[in-house]
């Protein structure tokens, strides 16, 4: 039994069967790259669903980890720290809101969000007790709570898991009649949306479609609640999705690279009037703002603008579509993305799947996901060079048509 083998039967044997990975156990990580047990290299197409953007193991964040690290990580916020304010101010200015509250994940974020969304709809709109609304739209995903599959239109995110959460209202995506009707209720507080559907396979809305968005929760006094965990800190080609049709949600929810992908934080902002409605004891968390998470978010975020990553990711990420549709296979149906968040659609051709193309993508030296089983995303770091960015098209290329 190799290494790997060994490890990944112990997974089988004591780890809960919740995820289905590709078959590789990676073991170190630097910029685009990462190794497994056997010392083999591939290229990181996924970037732990766009948590890594700045590379694995950003020299610049690990050191501010280190250096935090050893002098304070936590106190819960029962009492006041020396970064979290200083990392409060940052942010804030950063992305131009009145404030943030700080949490760990992005499911976090999201049912902050809609806490906030709820409370600002009673007291500030004066939606009756009890009876708030939230819109969301078809195919969202922001992670697997209760809260979160309740809003879901995928079978496999909330089957047997019910009863689900009342008060939400769905949509289609990219269907502002749709969306312009369900706001009228005056009984909505918020609508929450991916500003491009991840997880749904890399779904591109309508040019217009956000600022038709940003007009109708303006007109209907509603709340634009940007979901940007995935999309936000340049992974499009901006530093938010939001972004392109500069439009400013009213409440804006950050995570994954928010720390560079060196642990869990995440992030809401919003203006005084949403985030004050909130009052001591009313919403918090253990780990949310503490001293780590607030200099590792600071570092990354950083990074970010001193690397000009999202100009890079602007720049690539057309080269990287212009070479995927000129790849000679009708087994690619469909090429789509903004900057470095893109994916094709395989179809499907003698037992051939994205499952079956993503393991000889990894023979090749390379590492991707599929999703809802004909959809392949590809995300690498931002950080990637043009140069690494051709051999990647190439080792894409070589593999689909090996299937030919």
């Amino acid at each position: 039994m190799t290494r790997s083998e060994e490890l990944m039967s112990l997974e089988e044997r004591y780890g809960a069967h919740n995820y289905h990975p590709i078959p590789v156990v990676l073991e170190r990580g630097e910029g685009v790259f990462v190794w497994d047990v056997e010392g083999k290299q591939y290229y990181d197409f996924l970037s732990a669903y766009s948590a890594v953007n700045q590379g694995h193991c950003h020299p610049r964040i690990i050191a501010a980890l280190t250096m935090q690290a050893q002098k304070l990580t936590l106190t819960s916020r029962a009492f006041y720290n020396d970064v979290l304010g200083e990392y409060e101010r940052y942010i804030t200015r950063y992305f131009g809101y009145d404030k943030v509250l700080p949490m760990n994940t992005g499911v976090e974020g999201g049912e902050t969000a809609l806490k906030l969304a709820r409370r600002w709809g009673y007291v500030k709109k004066g939606i009756p007790a009890n009876q708030a609304k939230m819109v969301f739209v078809e195919g969202n995903f922001w992670g697997r709570t209760l809260a979160a599959i309740s809003s879901s239109t995928d079978p496999d995110s909330y089957t047997n898991f019910g009863p689900y959460l009342p008060g939400y209202v769905i949509v289609p995506y990219n269907n502002l009649s749709a969306l312009d009707q369900a706001l009228s209720d005056p009984h909505v507080a918020g609508f929450m949306f991916e500003p491009i559907q991840g997880e749904a396979g890399v779904v591109v809305p309508d040019e217009g479609y956000l600022r038709g968005v940003r007009e109708l929760c303006t007109k209907h006094n509603v709340l634009m609640i940007a979901d940007e965990v995935q999309t936000g800190l340049c992974r499009t080609g901006k530093m938010l999705a939001c972004d392109h049709e500069n439009v400013k949600p009213d409440l804006l929810v950050l995570g994954k690279a928010l720390s560079g992908g060196i642990m869990p934080v995440s992030a809401v902002l919003a203006n005084d009037e949403v985030m004050l409605t909130i009052k001591p004891g009313e919403h918090g968390s253990t780990y949310g703002g503490n001293p780590l998470a607030c200099r590792v978010a600071m570092e990354a975020l950083q990074v970010l603008k001193d690397e000009k990553l999202a100009e890079n990711a602007e720049r690539l990420g057309e080269i990287l579509r212009h070479e995927l549709r000129a790849i000679p296979s009708k087994r690619i149906t469909a090429v789509r993305g903004k900057g470095l968040l893109n994916a094709i659609v395989i179809e499907p051709q003698n037992g051939i799947t994205a499952w079956e193309v993503c393991l000889r993508l990894k023979e090749n030296g390379l590492l991707a996901k599929p999703t809802h089983g004909d959809i392949i995303r590809f995300a690498p770091p931002l950080v990637i060079t043009e140069e690494q960015l051709r051999e990647c098209v190439a080792i894409i290329r070589k593999t689909i048509l090996s299937f030919e």
